[in-house]
């Protein structure tokens, strides 16, 4: 057992209480990660046999996605036991031998917590929807129906169709902001706030070093249970869902988004801060105000420790000008907060496919990610240079997909099996048939034959991430200047007591641009930059080219 279990931490320890500013976490995907026991799904000790690699990519932290008790409807993100681990992927006992394993690399731990919603298999619903007066009648959120006896607004679930399903039980309806085997619990009842906090207790107790936050901004629900407006053809983006799915014509302003939420977050914080040196990354889902929010959440030292929106998750590739007008946005909403950037992850295709990227722009791409202000999410085989997998109809295991096949053929293509190497036809994955196919593209990209490439994109993240590492101000300085110009982007990253100048060229075309006032030596050699700057201070960046300089004092 887990030596940590049961037991405070040292308040005097010399502890980085602020490890997590600027940090690069790596996120693991269980069920694609790797199977140890060969029945094709992947589990801890499977991550425990891979973290060696995972280490070696120089990343701070890693983010296991949820492997608690579930019944699998939405694979993992409906809980059924907060404090247990689902067989399909081993014991407790195993998850403990995972975190020793983690620190002795020199790796933090950050676990999904889910708790906006549980299962309907949960104890807590199932006691719940017995009756109306039980001890937990309150805990999720149930509205009468209207006089003509449909649902009590016109919410809708983001998976599609209403957010409300009957139940003949109570003869009431209840809240499902995503499938109906996930119903929402109800954050007004203290009770509840006060469960949940014991379950980030146990976690915190088993010594883990953070959490990511799902859906943070779905807590709170409008108390009154008001319509939602229409949003405008016009302010409709498909960050958050595709366009062929009716959540995007609502302006969500009652069922997330709530102010009550600031009041729990703190008293999470609080929780947190018993702990030396533990984070939290919320997850703001919300197409219109995702900025601002991530800002309200983030600011000062009682909510959580940072967040990410989906403004880099988005279908459209963001050039140079859409770079600075992001930026340029979070400095105003959120001056005091802190930012989380990825690029790819479980919810969204591949931004290798989303964005239809050369390995030039690949490469352009992940230099750029590493010189951005804020904290980094990698996602599994994103340092592979996986894109997006093909999944037939008949091999889709994920809901969402196969609600809205074929315009949108949901999530399970960027959810596909890691390549490890060429020991059978699951590239080592796994010794029986994986939970998904592999992609045959991925096949070819597996960990074993890029370790062998000093070209691959592999080595280039290794030697991303450890430019990123070696600078402080690229881990936490501020950012100065951002600047589009043409196709470039530029600006400066700022310590007291350093500097680095960075310049990404996303474009097809040579560019030049001038050098700041000041003595230049260029740090980029690695991911490809310039190896010298002409004395005329002008700097030439050709297609796809990046640049990071560091400012000699005189």
């Amino acid at each position: 057992m887990n030596s940590l279990l049961n037991s405070r931490p040292d308040p005097d320890a010399i502890i980085d209480r602020e490890w997590w500013r600027g940090a690069i976490i790596y996120q693991i995907y269980p069920r694609s990660f790797q199977d140890s026991n060969g029945d094709g799904i992947g589990d801890l000790a499977g991550i425990i046999q891979r973290l060696p690699y995972v280490a070696s990519l120089g990343v701070d932290a890693i983010w296991i996605s949820p492997f608690f008790a579930s019944p699998m409807k939405d694979f993992g993100y409906d809980v059924s036991n907060y404090c247990d681990v689902d067989p399909i992927f081993g014991t407790i006992e195993n998850f403990d031998a995972l975190m020793d394993t983690a620190h002795n690399l020199g790796l933090k731990v950050m676990i999904d917590l889910v708790i906006s919603h549980t299962s309907d298999v949960h104890p807590w619903f199932v006691e719940s929807r017995a009756n109306r007066d039980n001890p937990r009648a309150d805990w999720y959120v149930w509205a009468d129906p209207k006089a003509d006896g449909t649902a009590p607004n016109n919410w809708l679930s983001v998976f599609g169709g209403s957010a409300w399903q009957w139940d003949a039980r109570r003869e009431q309806y209840y809240l499902h902001n995503f499938l109906t085997s996930q119903p929402d619990l109800n954050f007004h009842n203290r009770d509840v706030q006060d469960a949940l906090l014991e379950v980030v207790r146990f976690w915190l107790q088993r010594g883990v070093d953070g959490f990511r936050l799902d859906t943070i901004n779905f807590y709170f629900a409008d108390k009154n249970l008001r319509d939602n407006p229409a949003l405008p053809a016009a302010r409709r983006n498909a960050n958050i869902a595709p366009s062929v799915n009716p959540y995007n014509h609502q302006e969500h302003i009652f069922s997330k988004n709530q102010k009550e939420n600031l009041q729990f977050l703190t008293r999470l914080r609080s929780v947190l801060d018993e702990y030396p040196a533990v984070t939290s990354l919320g997850e703001v889902g919300d197409a219109q105000f995702g900025l601002e929010i991530l800002g309200e959440y983030t600011t000062g030292n009682g909510r959580v420790h940072m967040c990410y929106a989906f403004e880099f998750l988005a279908k459209d590739r963001p050039g140079a000008a859409r770079m600075v007008e992001v930026l340029n946005r979070l400095d105003v909403v959120a001056e005091n907060g802190w930012a989380c950037w990825a690029f790819s992850n479980h919810d969204v295709m591949r931004h290798n496919s989303r964005w239809q990227l050369t390995p030039a722009a690949q490469r352009l791409y992940t230099a750029l990610l590493m010189g951005l202000r804020g904290s980094i999410c990698l996602y599994q085989g994103e340092e592979l240079g996986f894109t997006e997998a093909d999944v037939a109809f008949d091999d889709l295991q994920d809901p969402y997909g196969i609600e809205f096949w074929p315009e949108y053929k949901g999530r399970d293509g960027c959810r596909t099996p890691m390549a490890w190497d060429n020991s059978n036809l699951n590239a080592g994955v796994s010794g029986g048939r994986p939970w998904l196919p592999l992609a045959s593209a991925h096949l070819g990209l597996n960990v074993e034959r890029q370790e062998d490439d000093a070209n691959s994109m592999l080595q280039y993240y290794r030697k991303a991430i450890g430019l990123r590492r070696a600078h402080p101000a690229l881990m936490k300085g501020q950012h100065r200047d951002l600047t589009a110009q043409g196709e470039v982007f530029h600006f400066r990253r700022v310590l007291p007591s350093q500097e680095i100048f960075c310049a990404f060229n996303m474009g097809d075309t040579a560019a030049e641009l001038a050098m700041p006032a000041g003595t230049w030596k260029p740090i980029g050699q690695p991911l490809g930059g310039p190896s010298e700057f002409s004395l005329d201070r002008r700097l030439r960046l050709a297609p796809w080219q990046p640049c990071f300089a560091l400012k000699i004092n005189s």
